[in-house]
């Protein structure tokens, strides 16, 4: 775990154990959409390129053309453009607990009820769980604009939270729960 992602658990930490509800911001429905955007834009900007290497400019051209079958290409296709974000966003939810949009919003998801590291399960729940999310409408991604914790039904399921966590804590605490993580961290070691 790097130095900046101990802070800022550090940081969410504090907040709890200084009595207060939380050292963080709930992150919001629209900060949480333009998180996806930047990770969509940075998805296009790897897959689209290299699907054009590999098939060529029929890649493209099947686009906008109605009678062009929507079918995969071939087998590069279906591992570019659904296999490779499946595992790109796991890969970093469990390096960095964000995606690269979340990274860039300064947004991170935490467990819902020890306010650390979710677990691989979690992780991988929660990917699962945007199906439910998404398909009675977006539904359960809307859902993130009404709740009190801004959980979408995704961050439900799997017991989540995505926050934005608040600067400006105290450095004794801070260096007190830091201490704790790396004593965490040397036991699972």
């Amino acid at each position: 775990m790097d130095e900046l992602r101990k802070q800022e658990i550090a940081d969410y930490l504090e907040g709890r154990e200084e009595g207060q509800d939380h050292a963080h911001d709930y992150a919001g429905f629209w900060i949480r959409v333009w998180a996806t955007f930047i990770d969509s834009f940075l998805l296009l900007l790897v897959s689209i390129p290299v699907l054009v290497a590999v098939y060529g400019t029929v890649y493209l051209e099947r686009y906008g053309n109605p009678q062009a079958s929507q079918q995969p290409l071939g087998v590069w296709e279906i591992l570019i453009s659904y296999i490779l974000p499946i595992v790109a966003v796991i890969a970093f939810w469990l390096a960095k607990s964000a995606t690269p949009g979340k990274m860039l919003c300064k947004l991170m998801i935490v467990d819902a009820k020890t306010g650390g590291k979710p677990s691989t399960g979690q992780f991988i729940g929660r990917y699962c769980a945007y199906l439910v999310a998404f398909l009675p409408l977006c539904l359960g991604v809307i859902w993130v604009a009404f709740d009190p914790k801004k959980q979408g039904w995704h961050d439900k399921l799997s017991g989540t939270l995505v926050v934005k966590p608040l600067s400006g804590s105290t450095q004794s605490v801070r260096s007190s729960v830091n201490e704790a993580l790396v004593n965490e961290e040397s036991t699972y070691e």
